[in-house]
Formats: structure tokens, C-alpha cells, sequence
């Protein structure tokens, strides 16, 4: 009797892989900074941390939770002026770790400015040098006045130089980055 072998067992075709998650483009990512950063103690091209400070939904399932880790780059900071010309600080997220795996991203540039003096300082050091004059010359005639004008205008000069307005952001403050272009995520799960 001839034996018969037993037919090839057939494996069941696995399950098609689920779908790519993709964060689309415009999403807002709101991170939390890990160190401060400003206009006068950060350099361009300076990198900094944050964490997710909520999570990134897609299709109402979290796609990244709060707590990941990211990374950024100043590329822009400029301290104020001494007596014009504001301060800027520019930030940009370039990636985040999930699972693994290091996922790079294209934001929009997180932009901060002060406003620089400019007339504002010619307003100071000439109101003091005319508000000096003024007391000098009650006090003392013209001698005084000319005595008072120029103390007063120190003190316009003094003023106007010490109050700069650097922009700093300390850790722990929440700045929001929009995605230029949609990162897709893989299977996360």
C-alpha cells in the first residue's frame, strides 16, 4: 500500500499591516522648555529640549504622549540694543524621540521681539537734560541751569540705558510650534 503524504499545510495570509499614523501639517506641538532660553544668554544655532507638554491626537487616539522628549535649535537671538534696536529670539523644533525611534519635523518659526528705544531714548535723555535745566536754573540762575542740564541729562542717558527689555523664557515655560509639513509616524503601537 502505497502511502500518501499529507497535503502542504496551507498558512493563513497574515493580517495587512495597520496604516502609517501621520501628525498632518498644521498641527500645533506644545511643548514645555527644559532650560531657559533668550535673546542675550542663547547663540543661533543653539539647541535646546522641551517635552511634550500635552499630547499630539490624531483621530482621537494619542499619537504622542505627553512627556516626550524633543529637541530645538535657536536661530535667531539678538539682545537689545544699548540705546536702540529691539531684541529678537527665534526658535524652531526639529524632532522628537517616540519608541525608539528619532521622527524629524518641519515647524514654523516660534518668532519673540521687544521693541527697540530709538526715539524713545532721545525722549529720555532730552527730557532730563530740559527737566535738569529747569531745576538748575530755579536754583541757581544760568550757572545753575547749564550745571543742572548736563546732570540731567546723565541721568535721561542712565535711564534710557538700563531699561532694555532682553526677552527670556525660563524652563518650564509652554511655547506652541506649528508643522509646516505632516510627519509620519509608522506604526506606533
Amino acid at each position: 500500500m502505497e502511502a500518501t503524504a499529507p497535503p502542504p499545510a496551507v498558512e493563513p495570509t497574515p493580517p495587512p499591516p495597520p496604516p502609517p499614523v501621520v501628525i498632518p501639517a498644521g498641527t500645533t506641538l506644545r511643548v514645555r522648555l527644559v532650560q531657559p532660553v533668550g535673546s542675550k544668554i542663547s547663540d543661533p544655532g543653539q539647541s535646546f529640549d522641551a517635552t511634550f507638554s500635552s499630547p499630539v491626537v490624531v483621530n482621537g487616539n494619542t499619537v504622542v504622549p505627553v512627556g516626550t522628549r524633543a529637541v530645538g535649535t535657536v536661530t535667531e537671538a539678538h539682545a537689545s540694543g544699548r540705546f536702540k534696536g529691539g531684541a529678537t529670539l527665534n526658535l524652531r523644533l526639529n524632532s522628537f524621540r517616540l519608541n525608539g525611534a528619532t521622527f524629524a519635523i518641519n515647524t514654523a518659526t516660534y518668532a519673540q521681539t521687544s521693541t527697540g528705544k530709538g526715539k524713545r531714548t532721545a525722549a529720555m535723555v532730552g527730557g532730563g537734560t530740559g527737566g535738569g535745566a529747569l531745576i538748575g536754573g530755579i536754583a541757581g540762575g544760568g550757572k545753575g541751569a547749564l550745571i543742572g542740564g548736563l546732570i540731567g541729562a546723565g541721568a535721561g542717558t542712565v535711564g534710557a540705558a538700563t531699561t532694555n527689555r532682553d526677552i527670556t523664557l525660563p524652563s518650564e515655560t509652554i511655547i506652541h510650534f506649528r508643522l509646516n509639513s505632516s510627519v509620519r509616524l509608522g506604526n506606533t503601537q
